[in-house]
C-alpha cells in the first residue's frame, strides 16, 4: 500500500531530524495506526494521553488494554483542576461554555506539556473534519510561548476506510465504540453519533457551532 509506505517515510523523516519527538493519541482508529507505525521506528516514543475526566469508559480501557498488549510508554496528562473541582467552581462548563472546558481540560495542559518536544506526531486527517481540508503532513506548530515544534500528520490524506483496512490486515483491535455508531470519539458529554454520516466530527460539540477542542488549529497553535 503506497500509503503505508508514504507514511512510514514521513515519521523515519521526522524521527531522524527531531531529537524529542512524541505522539499525542486519543486512541481513535487513526491514532492506533501511527502508534503501530511509530512504535515499529521508536518503541519508547512518548504517548500523551489528555486525560481529561470526561472519557468514555470504554476509552480508559482500551488504553489500559493497548498498553498490556503493546508495551508503549503512556504519558497521562491531566488539568490542574480535577473534574469535581471544575464544576465546583464553574458548573459544567461542557454544557455551557465547552470551549473554556478544551481550553482547561486539553489545550493548557498538553501545550505546556509540548515545550519539552520538537516533534509531534499526530493522527490527523483532512478526511475528518472541514477544518482539517488542507492539513500538510508536516506543518510548523507555535505555541503561546514562542516555542515551535514540527507538526507531523503522517495519515494526512488516509480515509477512514484505509484505516480500517490497515488495522485489519495488523490485526490491531480498535476502540469498541465505533461498532455503536461513532466516528469521532471525544469527551463522553461532548461526542454524540454524527448526524451526518459524510461528516464524523457532525457529533461532537453538537448545537454548540464548534468543530476544534483548540489544540489543533495547523500552524496557527499559539
Amino acid at each position: 500500500m503506497d500509503k503505508v509506505k508514504s507514511a512510514k517515510t514521513f515519521i523515519q523523516e521526522a524521527l531522524a531530524e527531531g531529537q524529542k519527538p512524541c505522539f499525542t493519541c486519543s486512541f481513535q482508529a487513526e491514532d492506533l495506526v501511527v502508534l503501530h507505525l511509530l512504535l515499529e521506528e521508536k518503541p519508547d516514543v512518548p504517548v500523551v494521553f489528555l486525560d481529561t475526566g470526561y472519557h468514555f469508559p470504554e476509552v480508559y480501557a482500551y488504553r489500559d488494554a493497548l498498553k498490556e498488549r503493546l508495551g508503549f510508554r503512556l504519558v497521562n496528562l491531566t488539568p490542574s483542576l480535577s473534574r469535581e473541582e471544575q464544576e465546583r467552581l464553574y458548573g459544567r462548563l461542557y454544557e455551557t461554555d465547552p470551549s473554556r472546558c478544551c481550553q482547561i481540560r486539553k489545550v493548557e495542559p498538553l501545550f505546556q506539556a509540548l515545550e519539552g518536544y520538537d516533534t509531534w506526531f499526530t493522527g490527523l486527517r483532512r478526511e475528518q473534519s472541514p477544518t482539517r481540508a488542507h492539513l500538510k503532513p508536516v506543518e510548523e506548530a507555535i505555541l503561546h510561548s514562542g516555542h515551535r515544534l514540527k507538526k507531523v500528520s503522517p495519515l494526512y490524506d488516509w480515509t477512514l476506510k484505509e484505516v480500517f483496512a490497515y488495522l485489519a490486515v495488523a490485526g490491531l483491535p480498535y476502540l469498541p465504540l465505533y461498532d455503536q455508531g461513532y466516528l469521532s470519539i471525544g469527551c463522553a458529554p461532548c461526542t454524540a453519533k454524527p448526524l451526518d454520516p459524510q461528516d464524523p466530527r457532525s457529533g461532537r460539540w453538537t448545537g454548540k457551532g464548534k468543530l476544534e477542542c483548540g489544540i489543533h488549529l495547523h500552524g496557527k497553535e499559539g
